[in-house]
Parts: C-alpha cells; structure tokens; sequence
C-alpha cells in the first residue's frame, strides 16, 4: 500500500467532521429561527394594531407554520446525525481501531445525553417550540375571531389555519416524544 492511499479510518473520519459541520451550521440555522419567528410576530403584531385591522393577525398562522416546520425539520436532522455518529459511525469506527471491542468512540455523543435533567430541558424545550409556532398564531386567531370582522371566505382561511397549526402542534409532540430505534451496521 502507498504512503497516500486513504484508509478506511480515513475516510470515516472525514465523514465524521463532514456530518458534525453539518450539525453545527444546522444548529445554528434552527436557533436563529426562533429569533426570526420573535421578530416576525412582533412586526406582525405591531402592525395589526397600528393599522387597527385584526385581519392582518392572519398572516401569524403561515409564518409560523414555515418557520416552525423548518425549525421541526433541521432539529431532527441534528438528532438524526448524533444518532447516525453514535450507532453507525462509533460503532465502526471503534472495530478498526481495537479488536477486542473494548475501544469506545465519540465519548460525549452519548455521556450528554446521560444527564438526569435532559428529559426536563427537553419537555421545556418543546413547550417554547409549542408557544412560538403553534400558540402565538392560536391566541392572534382567537383575537381575530373575538373582533366578528373579515367575512366568510376569512373565517375559512382562519379555521384552515387554526388546523395546520394544530397539525404542527402534533408533529411537535411527536418528534419530541419518538425515540429513533438503534440501527447497526455489519
């Protein structure tokens, strides 16, 4: 074998930084989010009362739809790499580096998640992903409705609304709640 043939802990470990960049810059796009959604729902707010037009309130349900979506998606894409790190790329790793078995890889992909009050931040968590997308444009529905304005074709757009952010409001509890079953690689 010549000195720059790649090996295969090589390219494994490239795959490593490869997923872990990822991770990061994703983490980073899904935290913003819940700044642009603050920032979003304080313009939209401030404009409905300053116009005194509570139809403008109709517009919170969609933005917070595609944002908590977006939001929804990237965080499970973070989750689904530690676990990829943590079943498939350790795991593989650990054989090429130690026989025996005994070699364990990537310590701290698994020792954060052993923290006794990760379950709490984790329910706090989708509390706050619940009362930025699904909450906020809730109670600007109810304020709409509470004014008797708008007409029938806003009132159906209102309830559609009112359903999809129930729909995420779901996907929210389920991702927070689904466990991703082990998956190991021969």
């Amino acid at each position: 074998m010549a000195e720059q043939d790649i090996t295969v802990g090589q390219l494994l470990l490239a795959e490593y930084q490869t997923v872990k960049d990822e991770q990061k810059a994703r983490i980073g796009f899904r935290d913003n989010l819940l700044y642009v959604t603050l920032a979003v729902v304080a313009a939209v707010i401030a404009a409905a009362a300053q116009a005194k037009q509570p139809a403008m309130l109709l517009a919170l349900p969609p933005v917070c739809l595609v944002l908590g979506w977006t939001y929804l998606v990237n965080d499970e894409k973070i989750s689904a790499i530690g676990h990829y790190v943590r079943d498939e790329l350790g795991p593989r790793l650990a054989r090429l580096a130690a026989s025996d078995g005994t070699f364990a890889t990537f310590g701290w992909e698994a020792y954060h998640r052993s923290d006794t009050r990760r379950r709490s931040r984790k329910t706090i968590q989708a509390v706050i992903d619940l009362t930025a997308f699904c909450a906020v444009p809730l109670a600007a529905l109810v304020v709409f409705w509470a004014g008797g304005e708008g007409g029938g074709l806003l009132l159906a757009l209102s309830v559609l609304e009112a359903l999809a952010v129930a729909g995420l409001g779901a996907q929210v509890l389920w991702y927070a709640r689904a466990p991703r079953p082990a998956r190991t690689t021969g």
